[in-house]
């Protein structure tokens, strides 16, 4: 008697469009989330930016230069709200703190709820068992100032995904999943300058993250390989005023996954079977600047190598680094995911307290990311 297991919540997150090219090979996606409202609301814009604990997510090395106040926040996100399903939420909580002469440490906690599932048999929608599905990650972050405009940084992340655990799929037993990963990055930040009589700054950064082994939920199936993200960027600050009250900052981040699967063939009796199996995370660094194949439900299709990256792009303006306003657009080819919406955001700033939230317009309606929010509680300490 064959089972089958309906995890619905998570085939929902595996589909911002209908097919997810990419993404689709990679496991825990859920990594790929932006945690910070700040960052979201700009267009998912932050590797050149990351002064705040959440740069622990889009560059580490952001930490280098946070040598003032030690910082906590927490996000949460009804995640794929569209769909009105209560039980799925997204979780991030976040800290910093700066030791001198050593540098800037951070932790963080990641959690994605996919909710209770439901087993079924094939011959009857009667349930067998219910289950939780959900995903976490724990790390550490370490950022570390070479020289007065350059700091580098670092990340260790333990991963654990439990989708189905303790059932049975072709009479194999679901067990969690776990890997280990690693992010490596670096930020370069100017001097002020003066444009046009007011003060400027201009900051690069890259950040390569989730590098590390593949993952699988079944003794005999092949790993299926992180999402290796490489993202690099930049930002652009300007004062509108000599008091630096009206401030606009302008920033871009491209970003790209550095994942494979090599196709092999596998005698079964009489007939030959096309496999896949994931390419090694450091071979990935380079096998993945070509095209690739994916089938799109009806043919095979080809996406090059242009296709493959995402971008995002964003512009926040503050009044006396307590209020600010954001907006920002964000774009992935429609043969590499197919996701493109604009967002909005605010923020407010009061003593030792923040508060962030953005917003997803997408352009497609009935959009699994529509009308997503996101709120971030910031502490300084």
């Amino acid at each position: 008697m064959k089972r089958t297991v309906s995890i619905i919540a998570a085939a929902l997150f595996l589909m911002p469009a209908i097919t997810y090219a990419q993404v689709a090979i990679t496991a825990v996606p859920f990594l790929q989330i932006e945690p910070d409202s700040r960052g979201a609301g700009m267009g998912n814009t932050g590797v050149a930016i990351a002064d705040n604990a959440s740069a622990l997510f889009w560059n580490p090395a952001g930490l280098a230069f946070q040598k003032g106040n030690n910082q906590a926040s927490i996000t949460h996100s009804n995640w794929l709200a569209n769909f009105n399903v209560s039980d799925l939420f997204y979780d991030y909580v976040v800290g910093k703190y700066y030791v001198e002469g050593i540098g800037t440490f951070g932790a963080h906690l990641t959690y994605l709820n996919l909710g209770e599932q439901v087993e079924t048999d094939e011959t009857s929608p009667e349930p067998i068992s219910r289950f939780q599905s959900y995903e976490v990650a724990l790390g550490g972050s370490y950022g570390y100032q070479v020289s007065k405009n350059f700091g580098v940084g670092t990340s260790l992340r333990l991963i654990y995904s439990s989708l189905a655990s303790g059932t049975s799929i072709a009479a194999q037993k679901v067990n969690p999943g776990s890997s280990v990963a690693v992010d490596l990055s670096f930020l370069y930040k100017t001097d002020t300058f003066s444009l046009g009589g007011r003060d400027a700054r201009f900051s690069f950064g890259s950040n390569l993250s989730n590098l590390g082994p593949g993952i699988q939920y079944t003794d005999n199936a092949q790993k299926d390989p992180l999402p290796t993200v490489l993202r690099f960027g930049w930002s652009f600050d300007l004062d509108l005023d000599d008091e630096g009250i009206n401030r606009i900052t302008v920033a871009n981040d491209i970003s790209k996954i550095m994942a494979r699967t090599d196709k092999f063939e596998v005698q079964s009796g009489d007939s030959t079977v096309i496999e896949t199996k994931a390419v090694g995370p450091i071979e990935a660094l380079y096998k993945s600047w070509s095209s690739f194949e994916r089938f799109d439900g009806q043919n095979t299709v080809e996406v090059g190598l242009m296709q493959q990256f995402m971008i995002g792009a964003g512009i926040e303006y503050w009044y006396a680094d307590q209020f600010a306003l954001r907006g920002g657009y964000y774009f992935e080819d429609p043969q590499n995911g197919d996701r493109e919406y604009i967002t909005f955001g605010a923020g407010i700033r009061y003593s030792f307290l923040g508060v962030d939230f953005s917003y997803i317009k997408t352009l497609e309606e009935d959009h699994p990311l529509a009308n997503t929010l996101r709120f971030s509680l910031l502490i300084d300490f």
